[in-house]
């Protein structure tokens, strides 16, 4: 299957000047595998094999694991590998999170014209490669994706509820992206480096479905095409979907929808920040009411347990791809309680100020919320959950 792709089609550098020849016409890397990978260790051997044996020797490809610091070394197996293979590449993440953002640092890192994506659990069909590259050759299509929901696509093993999950995302996912994608939710997909670059600076980089945002954020209409794929079962390791995805989701839709109005981030900084009065007032009620503690120390333990409180959700969710951890986790929450503590002091100052100039009270009262929440919002976003990009 590999001497077809390495004969049937010339390269379309291959008529450039002798001096400015580029790489890709001295054995450089024609197509690009990236693959994000958090605790795929068991399976990075595994799906280099595959690779090797349906690519064989007469194709220039390399594979790129891009890894979020994982604690099982991951990385350092996909180094050891590299070691033997120059076509295995390895990226290594310190400090940053999610798959969005893994997939276009793995891009970024490549000079392939044609990528693929692809995770390393062995549930995407690896024989399809060869295809994707030629449609993407030959046809010039943008995008080839590997779709569950053409016919001769399934999704395998997977249970009713999953499945059913899966179908409503794809269906919830037509309000951002208007191309007639029928597995626009898929995680196994073939682009072209020139149409990537074209998206790349609207792209959301939010959540774990890339796709979804290249669709949604291209300027012009992607030309794609889809190819069926039965999903696999995972073979080692464990999935990393859980219920916390969801809400990544949704933000990328809202920031897909009205991101270019208010962030989405600050949305979901501003809900959870809804939830913590709630919080603060629960407290509040049990300290002075039932407890009856003094006022001012009802109070007190309240704020520090509304602003904890905030802290925790907004690490798990509004800042998942930089979520803290250890010393950090420790270091960032006093930054955050500092930074609130500000921002109430600013808060109240500025209703004041406004109701003495004679504003209504609520008027006044809901400037000093907003003013505060932005600089709650700014501050702990610049100090709390500062990016430390980090890479080997």
């Amino acid at each position: 299957m590999a001497a077809p792709l390495g004969n049937a089609f010339m390269s379309p550098v291959a008529n450039s000047n002798l001096d400015e020849t580029p790489l890709l016409a001295q054995g450089g890397a024609e197509l690009s595998i990236v693959i994000p990978t958090f605790n795929e260790s068991a399976n990075i051997p595994l799906i280099v094999d595959e690779i090797r044996s349906i690519l064989g020797r007469d194709l220039n490809w390399e594979v790129v694991f891009v890894d979020d610091d994982s604690p099982d070394q991951t990385s350092g197996v996909a180094r050891q590998m590299a070691l033997f293979d120059r076509r295995v590449r390895i990226v290594r993440r310190v400090g940053r999170r999610g798959l969005s953002t893994a997939v276009v640092e793995g891009i970024l890192s490549t000079s392939a014209p044609y990528v693929i994506v692809m995770d390393a659990d062995l549930q995407h069909d690896t024989s399809l490669l060869p295809r994707m590259l030629i449609e993407l050759r030959t046809q010039h299509y943008d995008v080839v994706v590997g779709s569950r929901y053409v016919d001769g696509g399934g999704m395998g093993a997977w249970e009713e509820g999953r499945q059913n999950a899966s179908r409503l995302a794809t269906r919830i996912a037509s309000l951002v992206v208007r191309a007639p994608v029928k597995d626009v939710m898929s995680g196994f997909f073939g682009i072209r480096r020139d149409a990537f670059d074209r998206v790349l600076p609207r792209l959301s980089n939010m959540g774990f479905k890339i796709l979804l945002d290249l669709f949604a954020s291209s300027p012009e209409p992607l030309r794609f095409k889809e190819v069926p794929y039965t999903f696999k079962q995972r073979i080692h390791g464990d999935s990393k979907l859980d219920t916390l995805v969801l809400w990544e989701y949704l933000l990328l839709l809202f920031d897909k929808k009205f991101g270019h109005i208010i962030p989405a981030r600050f949305v979901s900084f501003s809900v959870i920040g809804v939830s913590g009065i709630a919080v603060h007032f629960a407290v509040l009620t049990a300290m002075f009411q039932v407890f009856h503690r003094g006022f001012a120390v009802a109070e007190a333990v309240a704020a520090l347990t509304a602003m904890t409180w905030n802290f925790a959700l907004n690490n798990m969710l509004t800042y998942r791809d930089r979520r803290l951890s250890g010393w950090g986790l420790l270091r960032g929450w006093a930054v955050f309680v500092g930074v609130c503590s500000f921002g109430a002091v600013a808060n109240v100052g500025i209703a004041n100020w406004l109701y003495e100039g004679k504003f209504n009270w609520a008027a006044s009262a809901l400037a000093g919320v907003v003013l505060g929440s932005v600089w709650n919002y700014v501050m702990s976003s610049m100090f709390s959950w500062r990016t430390t990009a980090a890479r080997t």
